[in-house]
């Protein structure tokens, strides 16, 4: 088993170390790896379910849902750090039914990166739109619909 804990919480659970160290994990991947200059700070984290993998402190596996209609959940700010490791993948096949849990829906829909799709399609995710630019990089809606 990958280490790491597994910490599901709304924001409003969250300690500011723990804030802070999302902040640093995000920071780290979208803005000094992938050179993605957004607003980071766009009022959703609020609404979100924060789910992370967290080793002595530091976060090895981040992302947040929320919900965008009655019956549906967007996941989004996936990360892992370090990359390769199988922390994503723990981190969704964990999380996905703990946010069922937390936030009933039937479908989960993601933006992932082009270059991502095959690993969410093996969590189950399907394609459900053509490719689209956010942020300047190729991005496809992909959904999932758990049983």
């Amino acid at each position: 088993m990958l280490e790491g804990t597994l910490k599901i919480k709304f924001f409003d659970e969250l300690t500011t170390k723990e804030l802070y160290e999302i902040v640093r994990a995000r920071t780290e991947v979208f803005l000094m790896e992938q050179h993605i200059v957004c607003r980071d700070f766009d009022g959703v984290d609020y609404d979100s379910l924060h789910c992370f993998l967290e080793q002595d402190g530091r976060i090895l596996a981040y992302l947040r849902a929320y919900r965008t209609e009655e019956d549906a959940v967007q996941i989004g700010r996936v990360l892992s750090i370090p990359h390769g490791k199988g922390y994503g993948t723990r981190l969704m096949q964990e999380a996905i039914p703990a946010i069922r849990r937390r936030m009933p829906c039937r479908t989960f829909v993601l933006h992932s990166q082009q270059h991502a799709c095959g690993f969410y399609r093996r969590l189950g995710f399907v394609e459900a739109s053509p490719v689209f630019l956010e942020e300047g990089i190729p991005h496809v809606t992909m959904t999932l619909e758990p049983d």
